[in-house]
This record gives C-alpha cells, sequence and structure tokens, in this order.
C-alpha cells in the first residue's frame, strides 16, 4: 500500500496492477478535487464513510449530488466532475489503471491543466 500526499487530504493506493487499481480518497471537510475529467479512465467511486457533492458537468450545467455512506457513482470517461468534502470524507475508487489520465479545468490549489501529456 502507498500514501500519496494531497492539498486537500490523501489517497491510499491499496492494488494497483495493469488491469485495474484501488484507492481510498480521504478527503477534508470544507476541501474540493479539481474539477476535471479523463481521456480513457475509467472510475467508480463509492462513498465509505462521511457525506461529499459530486459535481457533474460544464459550469453553465452543473449538475450537483449530495453522496453519503453507501452511494456510488460510475464516472465514465469525458464526464466532467469533482468532489467537494461537506464532513470529512473516505471515497473508495476502483478503476482502469491509467492514474496520470487527468484533464484539469479548474483547480484552487492552482494545478490546472494536464498531469502528464
Amino acid at each position: 500500500m502507498r500514501r500519496v500526499d494531497k492539498p486537500w487530504g490523501h489517497e491510499l493506493i491499496w492494488a494497483e496492477t495493469s488491469r485495474y487499481v484501488g484507492k481510498v480518497l480521504h478527503i477534508r471537510a470544507g476541501e474540493r478535487l479539481s474539477r476535471q475529467y479523463h481521456r480513457v479512465k475509467d472510475e467508480t467511486l463509492f462513498v465509505q464513510a462521511g457525506e461529499m457533492d459530486l459535481e457533474l458537468g460544464p459550469v453553465e450545467s452543473l449538475e450537483k449530488r449530495r453522496m453519503k455512506q453507501g452511494d456510488v457513482f460510475h464516472v465514465v470517461p469525458g464526464t466532467i466532475h469533482r468532489m467537494i468534502a461537506v464532513t470529512d470524507v473516505d471515497v473508495i475508487e476502483v478503476s482502469t489503471p491509467e492514474l496520470d489520465d487527468v484533464v484539469r479545468l479548474e483547480d484552487v490549489y492552482g494545478r490546472e491543466g494536464t498531469s502528464k501529456p
């Protein structure tokens, strides 16, 4: 298992193979991930504990979903999304292995752009 510190909390990568990745994202209350999408990466989110708002779509037609413990959402490639912690929240993410496939559209921590060209 490997821990990766992030400005919003941390992630624990508990499984990483050539076919899939499993993570636990710990997001501190009030913090947010970047508004982003993935070109190839396909992921499913499961709220293990806490609450978050999941923003979906472009700003001009933004949909916001309050997600609580036990809620699940499948993020298909190309879906613009952002997680915002209402309380401290732990999210289990299972995805395809393209960890560098992140196109950031907006980021409060100054990380706009594509993670890896």
